[in-house]
């Protein structure tokens, strides 16, 4: 089912009021199986680690880097943002989902362009979604604040304020990546530590806010399904409700929310600069009885033209050749239009068709 009709088909304030759920969004029973129960994963500070201490910063490193082995995911404080500006941008999601339906189709996701609002989006998907959608592209390249206008465009002055908290918000998360790419380089053992923050120094970014309506059968639909993502990292804050779980030794595991904190999973791309080393990690969302969840997600992505290589100093032998060929962002991309779910496969699917045509020529 396509996104622009997805956009207007589904009003998630009459849906999540029907004691059953329809039949489009209900999942397979391999979908939906619990959570066995809570994901422990290190909580870092970056001030910490920042702090020039050199014990801290190795100590740290080494909880990354046996996270991102195991799981892909970890989570930091402490990060430095300006203070009140992530619980506004989350607070103000309230004001537009809020909206009437006629209103939030207004920004409605035209075909060809992720940018917008939708209900119900299944582009990945086999199955219908148990959520809102409202996804902007990021770039501090140009002379326009690409998200501000975005909102002023599509929804007009009364919502200027909306796009420019997000406008803020995503420039501050650009900045946070690059820390973290750093922590990255410290993880992995790597003589030039700073590579990873200069790979993402000229990135862009993909903005996305879920917002996930009760639902009085839980157990039986998804508010995103399981998937992993494609970008190199992916910074994502949760309000105070439950429902991010991770798939790790045959089991998923409930990351519960932890004040303050973002949650860092490692995506497609970061797994190939890291020649396969971190995972990339399999997640999805679940969805509460009685309660909105809501989150927002930055994907800090690599400029399109960028070749995705590893750096030359990490070790490579006989036993851990080169996993990946090169690639660009933009390559992948086209790649994963392709595809109809991601769960965990797309990027050895990936390498192997590029291995392959190179081959053939």
């Amino acid at each position: 089912m396509g996104s622009s009709s997805n956009s207007s088909g589904f009003n998630f304030s009459h849906l999540q009021n029907k004691q059953n759920v329809p039949a489009e969004f209900i999942w397979p029973e391999n979908d939906v199986i619990p959570s066995q129960g809570d994901l422990i994963v290190p909580i870092i500070d970056l001030q910490g680690f920042f702090s020039g201490d050199s014990a801290t910063r190795e100590r740290m490193a080494a909880e990354v880097r046996v996270a991102c082995e195991e799981v892909g995911v970890f989570q930091v404080v402490n990060h430095g943002l300006e203070s009140g500006l992530p619980e506004a941008a989350l607070e103000i999601t309230n004001r537009f989902f809020g909206l009437p339906m006629d209103v939030k189709t207004k920004a409605a996701r035209v075909p060809g362009d992720f940018q917008g609002y939708t209900a119900a989006h299944a582009e990945r998907f086999s199955n219908l979604l148990w959520s809102e959608t409202l996804s902007f592209r990021f770039t501090d390249v140009g002379p326009t604040p690409v998200v501000e206008d975005f909102m002023r465009s599509k929804l007009g002055q009364d919502f200027e304020e909306i796009g420019k908290l997000y406008q803020r918000y995503c420039e501050s998360m650009k900045r946070l990546a690059q820390e973290l790419m750093e922590l990255m380089g410290a993880s992995l053992g790597i003589e030039d530590e700073k590579y990873y923050r200069r790979f993402v120094a000229d990135s862009t970014g993909i903005f996305r806010v879920n917002y996930y309506p009760p639902c009085k059968q839980p157990d039986r639909t998804l508010g995103t399904g399981p998937h992993t993502d494609p970008a190199a990292l992916i910074l994502l804050l949760q309000d105070g409700v439950s429902g991010l779980e991770y798939f790790t030794r045959g089991q998923w595991r409930t990351l519960r929310p932890y004040p303050g904190a973002y949650v860092i999973n490692v995506g497609d791309v970061f797994m190939a600069l890291s020649n396969g080393k971190y995972k990339s990690c399999l997640h999805r969302a679940v969805l509460n009885k009685d309660k909105v969840r809501k989150s927002l997600v930055f994907s800090c992505c690599p400029k399109d033209d960028k070749l995705i290589v590893p750096p030359p100093d990490l070790k490579f032998d006989e036993e851990t050749s080169r996993k990946y060929p090169d690639f660009t962002w933009s390559d992948y991309q086209k790649f994963l239009v392709s595809r109809n779910r991601s769960e965990g496969t797309s990027l050895d699917s990936f390498a192997a068709q590029v291995s392959a045509s190179r081959d053939g020529k």
